[in-house]
């Protein structure tokens, strides 16, 4: 039995010991995962704050007992040291909630770092390791390390992941670029030698002066003076065109958004490339244009210098131009002839090309030289480009699709037709003029 002089300190501690109380057996569950144990604590928080207020209230009782009367009754002693013992065991069953719990916290950490190890970040793939990482991580060898690594220790080579069809090859997303590689295209340089200008019709028509007789002279007062023979002739040149076409499917042009302009694109070169060679060496029957070197004059050296060289050649070509009253402004080859002459060496093995061409730009004798493969090997062409020869553009390049082709339509095929027409007129053949280095 309590009496009057019975210390407080219980009853302070009652009051402190704020500890759930529950159902403790659970606690013995060590199955039990880390949602139960938390909703098992959560009811132990429950329970405590119940049995704190009647601490509370059992403490409230037993000091007014002392109070009024001396001393405490035997019901409020018993039920203090039931609410003593009780707090307690839950003190002790709290205790072991939370040990738990750290646990379970701690093993899902050591889980987690485990997996970070095993994938390279948050991007979710695996960062592999070097075979020596392997090797060091395993636990064997740390066991073999930790004997004084003696005796023989055989390491296993697991079977890896790879790219064969039977491992991970399905898995594997190939990366796809979106540039398209073409076939090499040839830089056009023939059209931009010569003048051009426009028609709207399909004849290009010009006076051609094809006679000369100047008769000037001095005169003597009175006598009869001397009379001079002009001939023109009415030339022309007619619009040609020069066109090409493709079939494509209606779905394939739908699908892939790079084909039509690929396509476009393919089609603008090869009538570029088709009226450079036409330029440049169209022999005029039928359709055909009538071309530079088809109406060049031919070369023909005011004299032979003596061990002439290619070099010496294109230099005989353009004092002709010259002769013509036609200064040359420019030098049409072929890439190979134009390597041989730089190339070219003197005697004592060194090369010349210093002391002929100047260092902007491929150029011989003062004027530039284009070397292109529309020109044939072995031949050169020389001359007063924009005073001998236009070109009169009557259409510009016109790229049309169209499904009303032959049976397009029920075929669900399309027809991409380029086209562009132009007239080439040579106005001047003596300022062109065209030679064979072997000749």
């Amino acid at each position: 039995m309590l009496t009057k002089t019975m210390p407080l300190a219980p009853l302070a501690a009652l009051l402190a010991m704020s500890r759930p109380a529950a159902a403790l057996s659970d606690v013995r569950n060590d199955a039990m995962d880390a949602g139960k144990l938390e909703q098992l604590l959560k009811d132990v928080k429950s329970e405590l704050t119940r049995v704190g207020d009647d601490v509370k209230k059992t403490a409230e009782n037993a000091l007014k007992q002392s109070a009024d009367a001396g001393k405490v009754t035997a019901e409020v002693a018993q039920k203090a040291d039931q609410l003593l013992s009780a707090q307690a065991a839950l003190k002790d069953a709290h205790s072991k909630l939370e040990n738990r719990l750290s646990e379970l916290s701690d093993r899902n950490l050591d889980l987690e770092q485990r997996l970070s190890s095993r994938l390279g970040g948050a991007g979710g793939r695996e960062a592999p390791k070097s075979l020596g990482e392997q090797v060091v991580a395993l636990d064997s060898v740390k066991q073999f390390a930790a004997n004084g690594g003696l005796g023989t220790l055989k390491i296993g080579v697991q079977n890896a992941i790879t790219s064969a069809s039977t491992s991970a090859g399905t898995l594997i997303v190939p990366e796809r670029e979106t540039e398209v590689l073409g076939i090499p295209r040839r830089q056009m340089t023939i059209r931009q030698l010569l003048d051009q200008g426009s028609t709207a019709s399909n004849l290009v028509q010009y006076a051609k002066q094809t006679a000369r007789t100047n008769a000037a002279a001095p005169v003597a007062e009175g006598a009869l003076k001397p009379e001079s023979n002009y001939t023109w002739a009415l030339a022309e040149a007619a619009v040609r065109t020069v066109a090409h076409w493709i079939p494509v499917s209606r779905q394939a042009m739908d699908d892939i958004p790079q084909l039509q302009g690929e396509i476009d694109g393919e089609l603008r070169y090869g009538l570029d490339f088709a009226e450079e060679a036409q330029i440049l060496k169209g022999s005029g029957v039928g359709e055909n244009l009538n071309g530079l070197m088809t109406q060049a004059t031919a070369y023909a050296a005011a004299f032979n210098p003596a061990a002439k060289t290619m070099i010496d050649t294109i230099r005989l070509a353009l004092l002709q131009a010259s002769l013509t009253e036609f200064p040359a402004d420019g030098i049409v080859l072929h890439p190979t002839d134009w390597a041989r002459i730089e190339l070219t060496k003197d005697a004592g093995g060194n090369y010349i090309f210093a002391n002929i061409v100047q260092l902007a730009g491929p150029q011989l004798w003062g004027r530039p030289v284009i070397a292109t493969q529309a020109q044939d090997e072995d031949n050169f062409l020389v001359g007063a480009f924009r005073s001998a020869a236009k070109i009169y553009d009557r259409m510009d390049v016109e790229v049309v699709i169209s499904s009303e082709d032959r049976d397009n339509f029920v075929r669900n095929m399309l027809t991409v037709r380029a086209e562009k027409r132009l007239a080439l007129a040579v106005k001047r053949p003596a300022a062109l003029i065209k030679g064979r280095f072997s000749v």
